[in-house]
């Protein structure tokens, strides 16, 4: 077996946008390092739902990812993946993340398969709703949320407050990343918005999202009572979200490949960095 194969087909390097989120909810949840057995369960818990989420995705668009030439050279359409292992790899990671959450606590065990409904959800929306950005944001903000859950047990105003600046931060790059596939979708009869509002319409929801995506990560920084450190690094994550809309209204390849890969990795570690400093520096 191929592992790098499997890995591409979830494009599993994209793990560093949700992560370092859920990472950073683990921290200010437990006011500092909650244990090895935690953490390995969060990662756990990560690397399935992602797992299942990307491979139902990839299973439910392999039509049109055959049809569209940036996705067509993907594992199912070129039979570098057979549809029965994609299957497969898919229900475990999707059983695995129900077995991570029984070993977490009783909560995340009973919500678990709520959480691949709505990751898995996801996927779906493009056929019947230009806001399908919205719903993937939700779908990642469950990242931060089920890492505060698995440290706690209980909900709480902080990680529902972060949750709600990823939903705001992925609505946003995942608009601008929409925009490579423009032509595409308003042929196939797909829904974004971009192919709702055009490209230069979405870009401005996009910059809105991100700037209530700031405002956001403030008030959860209030509310968690993060200091200096944690906003310093917010300042970062500010000056990153400019440029990234900047390289989107050049809309040549290059650009928005640094746009929606670079400018967010960068985002996310960052905000992990910043949080983990502040909460450890004290």
């Amino acid at each position: 077996m191929n592992l790098r194969k499997y890995f591409e087909f979830v494009r599993f390097s994209h793990t560093v946008f949700a992560l370092p989120f859920a990472l950073a909810a683990m921290v200010v949840a437990a006011r500092g390092w909650p244990g090895g057995r935690v953490v390995g369960l969060i990662l756990a818990a990560m690397v399935c739902a992602r797992t299942a989420a990307m491979g139902f995705n990839r299973i439910v668009d392999r039509e049109f990812d055959a049809r569209n030439p940036r996705t067509a050279s993907r594992h199912l359409p070129t039979g570098q993946i057979t549809l029965a292992s994609a299957w497969a790899l898919t229900c475990l990671s999707a059983a695995g993340l129900v077995a991570v959450s029984w070993f977490i606590n009783r909560l995340c065990f009973y919500l678990s398969p709520l959480a691949l409904a709505v990751v898995g959800f996801y996927s779906l929306t493009k056929r019947f709703t230009d806001f399908t950005h919205l719903f993937l944001g939700i779908a990642l903000g469950l990242a931060p949320l089920g890492a505060w859950l698995a440290v706690t047990g209980r909900f709480a105003t902080e990680p529902v407050v972060l949750a709600g600046a990823v939903v705001l931060w992925l609505t946003g790059f995942d608009i601008i990343y929409a925009t490579q596939d423009y032509e595409f979708d308003r042929r196939a009869g797909l829904r974004s918005l971009p192919v709702r509002w055009g490209i230069a319409g979405s870009l401005r929801f996009a910059m809105v999202a991100h700037a209530l995506m700031a405002l956001m990560l403030a008030w959860f920084g209030r509310v968690a009572g993060l200091g200096g450190w944690y906003f310093t690094g917010l300042a970062l994550i500010a000056v990153c979200l400019t440029t990234q809309h900047a390289l989107a209204r050049r809309q040549d390849p290059v650009s928005l490949n640094v746009a929606f890969f670079r400018m967010n990795a960068i985002i996310s570690v960052v905000f992990l960095a910043a949080t983990a400093v502040d909460v450890f520096g004290r």
